[in-house]
């Protein structure tokens, strides 16, 4: 969560209707696209919308964020408000997670693209703190979809090495995530 949403979120928490405004500027079109791919009409997910930042107005406290981030955490409620009011029309419209993988001309959700900038951020700074034969395998492995053969022919070294490099690279990468996760708490 940026420094912004914390100050705004507190804001809003504490009564300042300018705050909700402020976040319902940055965030109401991210809502809508989100909960318009899950009840496919205008008009159920403008009442999600609505629905989101009333939540956020009247239930303080919600939001944690050692938990996540806030976008993230506005996603998830948005996804629950759809899903209950499907129920509540007592007709699903489509399966949910079929329409979610239908994505017009091939592009990701607006919030699929929210969560994976910042996860990929987070997954960036943690390998610039690995070292560097560690990077190399993760890049080679993950980024250019190198199998485990073809990297020991090109890093000329054995196959137990590669797999003992990425098992411990792995293994450090999840370390400093987890590290920063409870930093930024």
């Amino acid at each position: 969560m940026s420094d912004v949403d914390i100050i705004l979120y507190e804001q809003v928490e504490d009564g300042q209707r300018e705050a909700l405004e402020a976040l319902y500027d940055k965030y109401h079109k991210l809502i809508f696209s989100f909960a318009y791919r899950m009840v496919k009409n205008k008009e159920l997910a403008e009442e999600i919308v609505q629905e989101v930042f009333i939540k956020i107005w009247t239930k303080k406290g919600l939001y944690q964020a050692e938990k996540g981030k806030f976008s993230s955490w506005l996603l998830t409620i948005t996804r629950n408000l759809s899903i209950d009011l499907i129920r509540k029309q007592k007709e699903v419209p489509y399966e949910l997670q079929e329409e979610r993988e239908k994505v017009p001309d091939g592009q990701p959700l607006p919030e699929d693209l929210t969560i994976w900038k910042e996860k990929r951020a987070e997954i960036n700074q943690a390998l610039a703190e690995l070292k560097e034969n560690q990077q190399q395998i993760i890049q080679l492995f993950y980024f250019q979809s190198c199998t485990q053969v073809q990297i020991a022919t090109k890093l000329d070294i054995p196959l137990g090495t590669v797999k003992g490099r990425l098992r411990l690279a792995l293994k450090h990468l999840k370390d400093i995530m987890v590290e920063r996760r409870k930093y930024d708490e």
